[in-house]
């Protein structure tokens, strides 16, 4: 769509919902005029209009916090926008991932298993080890070298098999919870995203005939 069709209204500010492209969550919601929209499109660098400053504002210029544009979609009016984006750190000023983070309603979802939640957690560590907080785990466990990761990793896996031998599911939930953060904390080190590892589970779906691993014994 032209930006030209979009309904402006007539203070020119359009409503801007930023949702997390990864994890499909909410991050927050802003305005742009014609000229922040016009860069977005332009440079895939979210930017808005801030009503407070009276200025237009680039998402993480000051904080760091950026979020690179991976889509922009208009409402079926062509009254509201949506910015589907790629976010480094929390985007909200509080240090919260999102800015909806204080509920009015809560409720419970039927199994809404990891939705995201691997995403967010690898979010958390890239921007832990890009900043590297004090008192932060992830920064310690960095200092200790990717050697010190990996044995995290064989030690997490053995606590898994013991747990699932055991039969005991709480234990197994948390052993498991363990070792994903691990290696996502590996991915991290190494450049390699969740999405790298999606890509090949997704082009190994609904294929038959798989070499397993060698059979034992």
């Amino acid at each position: 769509m032209n930006p030209d069709t979009l309904t402006w209204p007539e203070n020119g500010l359009m409503p801007v919902v930023t949702q997390d492209a990864r994890t499909g969550a909410v991050l927050m919601q802003a305005y742009a005029d014609r000229a922040a929209l016009d860069r977005t499109l332009a440079t895939r660098e979210a930017t808005y209009y801030s009503r407070s400053r009276q200025a237009q504002w680039v998402k993480g210029q000051t904080s760091g916090h950026t979020q690179q544009v991976v889509s922009v979609h208009t409402d079926c009016d062509g009254d509201s926008l949506l910015y589907r984006v790629i976010q480094a750190g929390p985007a909200c000023h509080t240090g919260e991932y999102s800015c909806f983070h204080a509920p009015l309603l809560e409720g419970t979802l039927p199994d809404p298993g990891l939705d995201g939640t691997l995403e967010r957690v690898y979010a958390t560590i890239t921007e832990r080890l890009a900043t590297l907080p004090e008192q932060s785990y992830v920064a310690r466990l960095h200092a200790g070298g990717l050697d010190r990761v990996l044995k995290k990793i064989s030690e997490e896996a053995g606590e898994v098999l013991l747990a699932a031998k055991n039969e005991d599911r709480a234990e197994l939930a948390t052993e498991a919870a363990d070792l994903f953060f691990h290696t996502l904390f590996a991915l991290a080190e190494l450049g390699v995203t969740p999405g790298d590892v999606a890509a090949v589970l997704q082009a190994r779906e609904g294929r038959t005939g798989l070499k397993g691993p060698k059979e034992v014994g």
